[in-house]
């Protein structure tokens, strides 16, 4: 409670009096209501609404103070004589809310451009003028996606209770474009809650779990949300989201709890994100996990820490700089402020999940934390702090030092604006004047089988978890295909026996959706053109009396060129429907449009497309639980989703103009008559033709210097495949991909052309025409997003040139622009694969993790090499790696493969130490082209750096030992990312696994020799170097030298490469001790040493 003299004894004896229980209830009430108005309320802005000490008002702050006053009027709603506070509070709580709206409203433009980039500087502030509601002018670290979040969830909590928050449509689309803020979280480093960004207080940002978290929680209590109100509303102030950039926001939450981000093993900012009140963990497991694990790392007597290292307002802490210096971070541990607001969050989590130890425990721990201002009103410090006198006491020995209060600080405000709502709405549910549900009506704080939908007239996520069965229509593209689905037993459907139900295409369906939030007066443009996922895809739709399925983007051949490819499409349709299968969270059963195309069913490569249709006939695929079914019977058991957003007058410009809805087979491409056939070596590179290929090409070679007229003239002249590629992009490079070429425009031809090739397997073909066409397949962003989830990050790049490293997830079209700007100059075809590696890539790594354990980078363009030399040794021993290659040629080409072929080879590639048919050079070869260290790797080389004062040197790259060692631990990320960029710019990949072996065996040396350390900086490449000369000077040298026959093994280092194991590190042992004993030794210990 707030005062010291309440009794909390004082009600009858008995309890039997209800008129004493409703006196107590009254006069409790009172005193909350005092205390606010004594300790929140000033603190309001009369003209904003604003909650705030001073002129600057935080959005967080003000959210929490207007729920504190919403909670205590949900307490008066329980008496009847409220003394008009109800009506009081309830609308001080809705200004409030509704100054954060007006402010958020005067950055509409920041909204529109931040939806479509997630640029920095296009994020909402998170801070304004307390009293004007402007923009803070001076620089800040707004990015703060909790913050918006946490808006939009008390904007859904309080208007559920019955408040009107929102006005018009203008606000309504507004918020709903703070939706498409939110969807696209899990891909957006920010700040964090601490408007630090990374631990290390450098300016960086990183992806926080307790951001996504509670993005993901917002979303899922907006979406279906009436924002007029259950009674009061109408079809178009309804909130609507993207179901599958939800489910992003909660794999990757998942996948990165307990973690915060990748430099906070532990932080505080969770406990609200997996608590109240966001709620945001689905899985008990993980919650408790997650709560424990900061509970053992941060917990002091004070309060939470808010995360090791935390330096924030420490004695030590500088404060006339926004940002830390590089070795400043070890100085804050152990003596981190404590934040007893977070036993609040904790005293909350116990009530709600009727947990009463943790009650009484964090309780009796928060009590003597309160510090008592006038009339005996209790407040919570924002902190708790080591004083100056005191650090290296603390230090010594943590926990042993008194602490002070953040309200000894000269400059703290008078209330801790946050700290104080928080600690109201904690006391109000301890005393019984408000519930779980009072303060949750859309009840987030169930477990999520137990939560009921907000609206049952809209679709919502938070339906029962249960035994999905994935409704599948199959849909045959043309007559004759279904005739030929028909001879083997298998009832199709054409989409005119559909009908009146239409078929479109996902991105049809997004022209509908580009209205949802468009407001001309915002500036707003409604929803970014993001690809409908496959939960998406699986419901149905009705827009204005139409009703509309959608099948999945795997299925559509103009977006890209994997569904050509018949394994790769049916691994994509397994990996679709478990994904339906296990994160479908909706009432009715998902609709899955299987459409059947031709190109697909093709006499030669029927066989596993059929084998998939026999086992969907009988209920069950790869332990999927599908039925069969024409789409009219699942009408009545399938989600329907009622798109009464668009306007009419909307929709007839779309009927008129835009919507296309699947007919049938695409006789357009039938009309690009062209000879496609392999040459020597599948063109490997078009861009340089020698006298191998045929007359023809050479040809079209000759004619790309002549002018573009002429080209243009000529192009009847030629039919080959490979020469028409060539000349359509010799004319896009000059002209533009729009240039119209006579006959259709240059992407016109070559998309043609990139479907002819797919139709007769002819991949390198395929790739290069799309990589002219700048292609780009869906899923890449998200792919990408996926590794760094796991504490990896990408290069992409063409091996031995130029790499990009990305840390944090981009945007798609920033992606593409990195692929082909570094591809482009060397191959155009890698810029394809490399795509293709990436989604195979993030598929893998979210399946099996262990495959690239050891591997910090995941670098595309090495790993493409690493395929092409275990590809090259396949080739040479056991002939083609591509069993579908209708037994042409043997080919060493990597492009040549086919989709579902390269993933094959990465997973070999990826298993390569299983592989016992490969030579020690091989194994070294791709071993170090994929960037493996083994166990424990990191903190050997920081075993080195302890014992060499003045660092090494690898690959030209000087590590200091000072100030890595004081600034890092040998367990952070960032220590094992600063060895391995140490070998950035080393080309040679068996090279670069010798280093690392060398590393090893020089960590066992000094294990084993604890009284040795480098007296001077020392060349680990040169002590290689050396190793490889000692052998040279071994009788086995020219043993094995007249032995080795491989072409592979051409020089030293290839030589020395190739020896066993037990061979080379007693050369690298050699090397290393005489390293160590050729004078650049020192004893650690007091002796003295001589060495000669």
């Amino acid at each position: 409670m707030f005062f010291e003299s309440v009794d909390e004894s004082s009600a009858s004896a008995d309890g039997s009096s209800e008129s004493n229980l409703y006196d107590e209830t009254q006069k409790k009430l009172d005193e909350y209501y005092v205390a606010l108005k004594r300790l929140l309320l000033p603190c309001q802005s009369s003209s904003t609404g604003l909650f705030s000490c001073n002129s600057e008002a935080y959005i967080r702050d003000s959210v929490y103070c207007s729920a504190a006053v919403w909670a205590l009027a949900l307490a008066y709603r329980r008496v009847d004589d409220d003394k008009g506070r109800t009506y009081e509070l309830e609308h001080s709580a809705v200004k409030c809310m509704r100054g954060i709206l007006y402010c958020y409203m005067r950055q509409a433009d920041k909204v529109e451009t931040f939806k479509s980039t997630q640029k920095m500087d296009a994020a909402l502030h998170s801070k304004f003028d307390t009293w004007s509601g402007d923009a803070i002018s001076q620089p800040y670290h707004h990015l703060q996606l909790d913050v918006v979040a946490l808006f939009v969830l008390y904007l859904v909590q309080m208007t559920a209770s019955g408040l009107q928050i929102v006005f018009n449509t203008d606000e309504v689309a507004f918020v709903q474009n703070l939706i498409y803020y939110l969807e696209r979280s899990y891909r957006v480093p920010d700040f964090g809650m601490w408007e630090r960004g990374s631990k290390y207080n450098n300016g960086s940002c990183e992806l926080h779990s307790s951001s996504i978290g509670a993005a993901k929680a917002a979303l899922e209590s907006a979406n279906g949300f009436n924002l007029f109100g259950t009674k009061k509303g109408a079809p178009w102030s309804v909130l609507w989201v993207d179901i599958d950039a939800h489910n992003r926001n909660r794999t990757v939450m998942d996948s990165l709890l307990p973690r915060e981000s990748n430099s906070k093993s532990a932080d505080s900012a969770l406990i609200p994100t997996v608590s109240f009140p966001f709620f945001a963990v689905d899985k008990e497991s993980l919650r408790l996990a997650t709560l424990q694990k900061i509970i053992s790392k941060l917990e002091g007597r004070y309060g939470m820490k808010r995360f090791k290292g935390d330096g924030y307002m420490t004695a030590d802490e500088d404060r006339s700089r926004q940002h830390y210096q590089p070795a400043e971070i070890k100085m804050f541990n152990e003596i981190e402020c404590e934040w007893p607001i977070f036993f609040v969050y904790l005293i909350i989590d116990g009530i709600i999940n009727d947990n009463q130890k943790q009650v009484n425990e964090y309780s009796e721990k928060l009590k003597p934390l309160l510090v008592e201002r006038h009339n005996n009103l209790k407040i919570l410090p924002r902190f708790y702090y080591v004083s100056k006198e005191n650090l290296e006491m603390e230090r010594s020995a943590p926990g042993s030092m008194e602490r002070e209060s953040s309200f000894t600080l000269f400059e703290e405000p008078p209330v801790f604006l946050w700290g104080q709502a928080v600690f109201t709405i904690c006391n109000l549910l301890t005393d019984g004047l408000i519930t779980a549900h009072d303060l949750d009506p859309i009840k987030r704080y169930l477990p999520m089988v137990e939560r009921h939908k907000v609206s049952m007239r809209y679709s919502t996520f938070s339906g029962v978890v249960s035994d999905t069965i994935i409704q599948v229509s199959l849909i045959a593209e043309s007559k004759h295909l279904q005739t030929i689905l028909s001879t083997y037993g298998f009832a199709t459907q054409t989409p005119q026996q559909v009908e009146p139900i239409e078929i479109w295409p996902s991105q049809e369906l997004l022209k509908v959706y580009l209205h949802l939030g468009a407001n001309d007066k915002l500036g707003l443009s409604g929803r970014p053109k993001r690809p409908i996922g496959a939960l998406g895809t699986c419901k149905i739709y009705s827009v204005h009396g139409r009703t509309v399925v959608c099948y999945p983007l795997m299925f559509d051949i103009g977006d890209f060129y994997m569904a050509f490819d018949t394994q790769t499409l049916i691994d994509e349709l397994q990996h679709s429907l478990q994904f339906v299968s296990s994160y479908w969270r909706m009432p009715m059963r998902p609709l899955f449009i299987f459409l059947l195309r031709e190109d697909v069913i093709e006499e030669n490569r029927r066989g596993p497309m059929l084998e998939v249709l026999s086992a969907f006939k009988k209920g069950v695929w790869e332990g999927i639980k599908v039925c069969l079914g024409r789409v009219q019977s699942f009408i009545g058991s399938s989600v329907v989703e009622n798109l009464e957003f668009a306007r009419q007058d909307n929709l007839c410009t779309m009927e008129q103009d835009i919507i296309q809805p699947f007919t049938g087979k695409d006789s357009s491409f039938d009309g690009e008559v062209c000879i496609l056939k392999r040459t020597a070596s599948s063109f490997s590179n078009l861009t340089q033709i020698s006298e191998d290929f045929d007359e023809e090409l050479q040809r079209a070679n000759a004619f790309r210097s002549r002018s573009t007229d002429d080209i243009v003239a000529h192009l009847r002249d030629f039919h080959s495949g490979a020469s028409l590629a060539l000349l359509f992009g010799e004319l896009s490079k000059r002209e533009g991909l729009h240039f119209d070429t006579g006959n259709g425009t240059c992407y016109d031809r070559l998309n043609k052309l990139c479907r002819k090739a797919a139709q007769q397997k002819l991949w390198s073909l395929v790739r290069y025409s799309a990589s002219l066409c700048h292609k780009v397949v869906d899923s890449l962003a998200p792919s990408i997003t996926s590794v760094l989830v796991h504490d990896k990050h990408v290069t992409l790049g063409v091996f031995g040139h130029e790499e990009v490293v990305i840390s944090n997830p981009l945007p798609p079209s920033t992606i593409k622009d990195i692929l082909y700007t570094l591809c482009t100059p060397h191959d155009e075809r890698d810029a394809c694969l490399q795509q293709e590696l990436v989604l195979h890539v993030g598929a893998a790594i979210n399946k099996q993790p262990k495959l690239f354990h050891g591997m910090l980078q995941v670098r595309i363009g090495w790993l493409a090499h690493a395929m092409r030399l275990l590809l090259k040794h396949r080739n040479v021993h056991y002939g083609s790696y591509d069993a579908d290659d209708g037994g042409e040629a043997q080919s060493e080409d990597i492009h040549d493969l086919s989709p579902s072929a390269i993933k094959c080879l990465l997973h070999d590639v990826l298993t390569v130490e299983k592989h016992s048919d490969l030579t020690w050079l091989q194994k070294k070869q791709i071993a170090g082209a994929l960037n493996k260290a083994p166990y424990d790797f990191y903190s050997k080389v920081w075993l080195i750096l302890e014992r060499s004062p003045e660092g090494f040197v690898i690959n030209g790259h000087h590590l200091p030992q000072q100030p890595t060692l004081s600034d890092m631990g040998k367990n952070e990320v960032a220590w094992w990312k600063k060895v391995e960029a140490m070998f950035k710019g080393l080309h040679r990949p068996e090279f670069r696994h010798l280093i690392v072996e060398m590393l090893l065996v020089t960590a066992v040396v000094l294990e084993r020799n604890p009284e040795f350390s480098f007296q001077t900086c020392t060349d680990i490449d040169a002590v290689v170097r050396s190793a490889i000369e000692s052998y040279k000077t071994d009788n086995q040298f020219q043993e094995h030298i007249s032995s080795s026959a491989d072409d592979e093994v051409n020089d030293d280092i290839g030589l020395f490469c190739n020896l066993p194991p037990e061979t080379s590190v007693r050369f690298m042992m050699q090397s290393v001790m005489k390293c160590l004993l050729g004078g650049s030794i020192k004893f650690t210990t007091d002796e003295t040493c001589s060495v000669s």
